[in-house]
């Protein structure tokens, strides 16, 4: 792989946003780390970015597990020797129960997956930006709408991407001294197969009790989006952007 191209790990990679994100990365001259569960779709998104001229390294990974995420980073260090860009994408719903009902079993999976494992993947590319030459690296979270206001029966998944904020500003503040930026993009309403019960039959439960169809936007934007953020110097951070479909009932009393 290219001495002088840019290393990015994506984590969720083989679809939808992750997917998006990396071969937009690609596209801007990045090399990549596929991280996720299956296998066969990180060889599929390899495959493309690979027909850009770009090149892919595909490393299944579950980060719900500790183990999997160490072995992940384990395999960047040694392969390429540095991390310009991690994309903290990886994550997971649950059923829209109403709360009570959550089984606990559930709820332990959504915060593992989406709050547990994007802290251990921050801790992981800390290790490596920090002790790296040149210093430094940008860690990209994604964090969503429901970090400002959650949909009906979203407890485990709001809860976590509020986390997830926190997250993402105690990484900002604790890794200025290493030339570390931490930045989130809150997404809403991106076209992947996560939404696609917004666009089927009745739509999906609002706050009122209705059901409705919402529109929703190509997940290339927020590709476009982490691009732009990843392209910043080190001495510049975007640290919050909210990349959303327009007509989606988010802004108002709809």
């Amino acid at each position: 792989m290219a001495a002088t191209a840019k290393i990015a790990l994506v984590t969720g990679a083989g679809t939808g946003v992750g997917r998006a994100v990396a071969i937009a990365l690609a596209k801007a001259g990045y090399n990549l780390v596929l991280a996720g569960r299956r296998k066969e779709m990180l060889d599929k998104v390899a495959g493309e970015i690979n027909a850009t001229g770009a090149q892919a390294l595909a490393v299944p990974t579950d980060v719900s597990k500790r183990e999997s995420i160490l072995s992940l980073f384990a395999t960047v260090k040694s392969t390429f020797g540095r991390l310009d860009v991690l994309f903290n994408n990886a994550g997971i719903g649950a059923p829209p129960i109403p709360l009570e009902d959550l089984p606990f079993e559930t709820w332990q999976n959504v915060v593992a997956t989406n709050f547990t494992g994007m802290f251990l993947c921050t801790q992981e590319a800390i290790k490596i930006m920090k002790s790296q030459s040149p210093r430094g690296g940008r860690i990209i979270n994604n964090g969503s709408i429901s970090a400002h206001a959650p949909r009906p029966y979203s407890v485990a998944y709001t809860s976590t991407k509020h986390a997830v904020t926190g997250l993402t500003k105690s990484t900002s503040l604790d890794c200025r001294q290493y030339d570390i930026c931490c930045g989130q993009v809150d997404i809403g309403n991106a076209a992947t197969p996560l939404t696609e019960r917004m666009v089927q039959g009745e739509g999906v439960l609002q706050a009122d009790g209705r059901k409705m169809i919402e529109p929703r936007m190509e997940a290339d934007h927020v590709g476009n989006a982490v691009v732009y953020m990843a392209s910043l110097p080190l001495d510049t951070n975007v640290l919050f952007m909210t990349v959303m479909a327009n007509k989606m009932p988010f802004v108002g009393r709809g």
